[in-house]
């Protein structure tokens, strides 16, 4: 595809394949995003489409091998072109000195036809095929006027008195396609640089995995790292594996660490320059490189399922989505050429009216179709959104899709959920008070084994303040979670309620001489929960009597104070949601310096949506940041959802930008490329539109020639590209003032 013409022509083609219900057509990246009904046959219809839209489809393997070929690949035919035309052009240079040097006409024809039709012939097949769908391109718009450059000069030397040397134009023919076959170069080239963040990403992945292949002093011994060692392809290694990495290696997948210790760089993941210590038990993933430990690792997940493989997914989905931005180039993209075309035949017969010679007339109609070319404003949007997704992966920010990206500039308030997003996410139990008579091990030991399979935050919290002191956590029975108020369950033939204050006063229990005690944590700040027992098996007379009440603390995120602080300089306002208990949330609020009307406490998880919808009246555009489960709801239905990608699967799932660590930073971050790459598309926008404004009349009034016309033209599409590219130099802020710090080479995140 060579302008935003040929997008809007094979979308047209896919959109007419039975059972397609969208596509989407990116120029920047030439890729196709399709959404269409389970068909069997689908891809080859999809691949027909293409082909009799006059393209050529190719796979992604063929598309990622022209991303990632030379930087001088693609270049011999501009080379035979500017061989060619040098000659021609070499008696311009001289006129400049007073010498007047001419070339025989045949000679001129000679060097001219084979640039106009054997390296000018993807003009033309490009052009018929546009032609033939009744549609016009940038192929059409070059054919047309170049041929014509070429054919009056053949009709002014063939008809030219004997012994006379009429002025011909094969030069300005020639040179034209020459420049424009330079400027698609430059662009491809550009385009490769544009899409480095996918090819770094994709060369994380390792080749080769040493696979641990078990055998019987394994199974006897039971230790993880006896076996026979082999090293078989990545792409054979299968879930529950046992896998040996040794230091400085990439790991291969996903998996947990089974045996020893290291430190593992994770920058290509969270732009986090500092190793992460790990040990038994921790989450590994693939592309992070080990450290100076040997470890064994079990598999978890492989080939698509992987971070890695999701992280790529989501750069390769937002590079190349359409922000909303580009419908109107599409709109003035499917009338552009026709309108040229038109402009075109004005001027040739303008210049006609006006008593101007017929070759003067001809060659002022070829610099309108030369310069109007649609590249430029094909080429504006895709090219930034490119850069900026890529950019902002480099430092840990996944930008799903690129509406996100383009309305995340305009976000005014940001609302956050607390647990894990503004604080540690890791409370501790400071108290127990339990009710006259209970024993407080025994009460500690129900409740860390109710809460053993729980994730939540404050189920962590109990099950390791027991294990602290030497508890045997038990498997309950019977357990169910009640989102938003707690879990209830059996543990040892007793049946306990471990939840929310509120859950269990609506439950009827009675708090009696413990009620003081617990509006006094909350007044504290502390996170107060309470632990009931059943002591009625007879229905309807169940009742269930206080047990102990758990108070909880849990500390701000370092920084997310000053990061706060930073989004409010914006200009944005940020409000803290929470499901805690109004003392806390408002204890939690003003260590992180918000004010109390920006603390809405006790909200139940289905709450939480309904808060951003409120937050949303009045036009104010509201970004949600969250990590849970709970917080999907909310996520979706801000404009912007912002997910810590230190949480939940469900979050970044329904988030539009994933925050690849728990830095609230990020979240400021975030809107700071959004700006940035927003202003990108404006400027190119600005300069497309501006560049065919000011040439198209400078050529129909014949201040320009076909020549200056094609270097114009391919200087367009190159400077849209390399203004965009100036983004690859954005780093974050960090909250300090200061620029976030650099990432050592060997360690740079991508």
């Amino acid at each position: 595809m060579t302008c935003a013409s040929c997008v809007a022509r094979v979308e047209k083609a896919l959109k007419k394949v039975p059972g397609v219900q969208d596509a989407s057509v990116n120029l920047a990246t030439e890729s196709a995003r399709i959404v269409y009904l389970p068909d069997a046959q689908m891809e080859a219809r999809l691949r027909r489409a293409v082909r009799d839209a006059g393209y050529e489809p190719r796979t992604p393997a063929q598309g990622e091998a022209a991303l990632a070929a030379s930087p001088w690949a693609g270049f011999g035919p501009v080379a035979l072109g500017l061989l060619l035309c040098a000659p021609l052009v070499l008696p311009m240079a001289g006129d400049l000195f007073g010498r007047h040097w001419m070339l025989p006409a045949w000679l001129q024809f000679a060097l001219a036809t084979p640039v106009q039709f054997i390296l000018g012939a993807r003009f033309y097949k490009a052009g018929w095929h546009a032609a033939r769908a009744l549609t016009g391109n940038m192929d059409l718009l070059v054919a047309i006027g170049t041929t014509a450059g070429w054919a009056l000069s053949v009709w002014l030397w063939l008809s030219a008195a004997p012994g006379t040397m009429p002025h011909l134009y094969f030069e300005a023919s020639a040179v034209v396609v020459t420049l424009v076959l330079l400027g698609k170069w430059l662009e491809a080239r550009a385009k490769r640089q544009a899409t480095a963040a996918i090819r770094a990403l994709q060369a994380l992945r390792p080749e080769v995995a040493h696979l641990i292949a078990p055998d019987g002093g394994a199974a006897a011994t039971g230790r993880p790292e006896q076996g026979t060692t082999t090293d078989v392809p990545v792409a054979e290694v299968l879930v529950g594996d046992r896998i040996v990495v040794l230091p400085g290696e990439r790991f291969p997948v996903d998996g947990t660490l089974l045996q020893g210790r290291t430190q593992v760089d994770e920058s290509m993941l969270t732009g986090e320059p500092l190793p992460v210590a790990k040990d038994a038990d921790s989450r590994l993933t693939g592309g992070s490189i080990n450290g100076e430990g040997r470890v064994v690792m079990r598999v978890d997940a492989v080939g698509g399922e992987t971070v890695l493989a999701h992280i790529i997914r989501l750069v390769e989905d937002a590079q190349a989505a359409k922000a909303p931005i580009q419908r109107l180039v599409d709109q003035v993209s499917s009338v552009f050429v026709p309108v040229v075309l038109a402009l075109a035949l004005v001027t040739l017969l303008g210049w006609l009216w006006a008593g101007a010679p017929f070759e003067a007339a001809v060659i002022n109609a070829v610099a309108v179709l030369v310069i109007a070319c649609p590249c430029a404003l094909g080429l504006a949007t895709p090219a930034a959104i490119m850069a900026g997704t890529g950019v902002a992966a480099k430092h840990g920010i996944l930008i799903k899709d690129a509406q996100a990206l383009e309305l995340a500039h305009k976000v005014n308030i940001v609302a956050f959920d607390k647990t894990g997003t503004l604080t540690v996410g890791r409370p501790r139990l400071t108290e127990l008070a339990v009710a006259g008579g209970t024993m407080e091990a025994a009460l500690l030991a129900a409740a860390a084994s109710l809460q053993s399979g729980s994730e939540h935050p404050l189920a962590r919290a109990v099950v390791a303040a027991a294990q602290a002191r030497g508890m045997a956590v038990e498997a309950p029975d019977d357990v169910r979670a009640v989102p938003g108020r707690g879990s209830e369950g059996e543990v040892r033939g007793r049946s306990y309620r471990i939840g929310s204050l509120r859950w269990l006063q609506e439950l009827g229990v009675d708090f009696g001489a413990l009620a003081a005690r617990a509006a006094a944590l909350q007044a504290q700040g502390a996170t107060v929960s309470a632990m009931a027992e059943k002591i009625s098996v007879q229905a309807p007379g169940d009742r269930y009597v206080l047990r102990a009440l758990m108070a909880f603390g849990d500390e701000p995120k370092p920084g997310a104070r000053q990061a706060l602080a930073l989004l409010r300089a914006r200009g944005i306002r940020t409000v803290m949601i929470s499901g805690d208990n109004r003392g806390a949330a408002h204890a939690m609020g003003a260590r992180l310096g918000l004010a109390p009307g920006d603390v809405m406490a006790e909200v139940l998880p289905g709450d939480k949506a309904a808060r951003v919808l409120e937050l949303k009246q009045g036009g104010h555009t509201v970004a949600m940041v969250g990590d849970g489960v709970n917080d999907a709801p909310a996520l979706a239905a801000a404009d912007v959802g912002l997910a810590m990608g230190n949480g939940t699967d469900v979050a970044m799932h329904a988030a539009g930008i994933t925050l690849m660590r728990g830095d609230v930073a990020l979240v400021a971050a975030a809107f700071d490329i959004s700006d940035r790459t927003v202003a990108k598309i404006r400027q190119n926008l600005f300069w497309a539109f501006a560049y065919n404004a000011a040439g198209i009349p400078l050529a129909a009034f014949g201040y320009l020639n076909p020549m200056l016309a094609g270097a114009a033209m391919a200087l367009s599409s190159v400077s849209v590209i390399s203004n965009a590219l100036l983004l690859k130099r954005w780093t974050p802020r960090a909250v300090d003032g200061a620029a976030s710090p650099p990432v050592t080479p060997a360690a740079r995140p991508v």
